[in-house]
């Protein structure tokens, strides 16, 4: 764009030379230095967006990869610190925990256990 003494890119005032203000949805940009205004047509051919979205393309066999490896590294991996508890359901010693702040702040915090060998879950209000 060159309308004045300044060959500048649209960003900027090509009487003055100082930064524009971004482009509204309606009406033109008035300079902040020299009160200048430029119409949304100026910035046609210099503002524009150009965007690619890429989707994943996954077909049946990939799909049930994923979930089998997914399925594998969740039955190996603990969900938490571990401490020393008894599962109730299987007693398996070792539980994995996790705490939240879900009552008011003067109540204590509610601590959410789950079983490294079955999954099973349950909670206490400390």
């Amino acid at each position: 764009m060159s309308t004045g003494a300044f060959d500048v890119h649209a960003a900027f005032c090509s009487e003055c030379g100082s930064v524009l203000p971004f482009l509204t949805d309606v009406g033109g940009v008035e300079c902040y230095q020299c009160k200048k205004i430029y119409e949304a047509e100026v910035f046609k051919d210099v503002m524009k967006n150009e965007y690619t979205i890429h989707f994943n393309t996954f077909n049946e066999r990939d799909l049930k990869k994923s979930k089998k490896k997914k399925k594998k590294q969740k039955n190996s991996e603990p969900d938490g610190p571990l401490v020393e508890r008894k599962c109730p359901k299987c007693d398996n010693d070792k539980m994995s925990y996790a705490t939240l702040q879900l009552r008011s702040a003067d109540e204590g915090q509610t601590v959410f256990y789950t079983c490294t060998r079955c999954k099973f879950k349950e909670t206490e209000n400390s």
